[in-house]
């Protein structure tokens, strides 16, 4: 049951997300981008593991690049298609270090990337997602890649969890398992949402 709600609500959201204008998104994605570089959390970030966007996706290229520019470690993922995980990198160079990977979204060249394997620095994760709840639930896409990222031993403190979304984005009654990690803070083009004590 809870699997089958998370995909309506999944093909609802990005249905409608589809249907905002090239316009509307870049505009929305510019001034998520500002809001995230504004919280307390990414400013004393030293190190930022990120994601590329890739369809109609908040364009979190715009804090990718950002991150480069104000002196912080970025960190990007690679999909692993064997074990079905994630692998992360060190990326210096978005435009020269990143092509499309297995699922069409740009990802660290392995060849000219270091290969990060405990994430003990990392002090700021940018999550991507479908939907979320003002209580910090976070709906994916399905393949569960963050969550096991998350779970995971590689990660040895607790570092900020934040998703930037267009305000569409935001559901009530998100249905979560017991894996499902919930993220810290929400930004939209409209707020930014402390997302409560209880995702900490």
């Amino acid at each position: 049951m809870t699997q089958g709600l998370k995909q309506i609500i999944r093909q609802r959201i990005l249905t409608q997300r589809e249907q905002l204008s090239v316009t509307l998104r870049r505009q929305y994605s510019a001034e998520i981008a500002q809001r995230i570089a504004q919280l307390p959390q990414y400013k004393s970030a030293r190190t930022v593991l990120a994601y590329m966007n890739f369809g109609a996706e908040f364009a979190s290229e715009i804090l990718v690049r950002q991150a480069l520019l104000d002196g912080k470690k970025l960190l990007l993922p690679k999909v692993d298609t064997v074990t079905r995980e994630l692998d992360i990198y060190r990326v210096e160079d978005v435009d020269a270090q990143l092509a499309p990977g297995a699922y069409g979204i740009r990802e660290p060249l392995m060849a000219h990337c270091a290969k990060v394997g405990v994430l003990s620095e990392v002090d700021f994760i940018l999550l991507p997602g479908v939907a979320f709840g003002r209580d910090g639930a976070r709906l994916g896409y399905g393949g569960g890649f963050y969550d096991k990222l998350l779970a995971g031993s590689a990660i040895t403190h607790r570092p900020a969890l934040v998703a930037g979304a267009y305000s569409m984005q935001i559901v009530e009654g998100i249905p979560q398992e017991a894996t499902d990690r919930k993220v810290e803070w929400l930004v939209t083009e409209n707020e930014t949402i402390d997302c409560g004590e209880w995702a900490r």
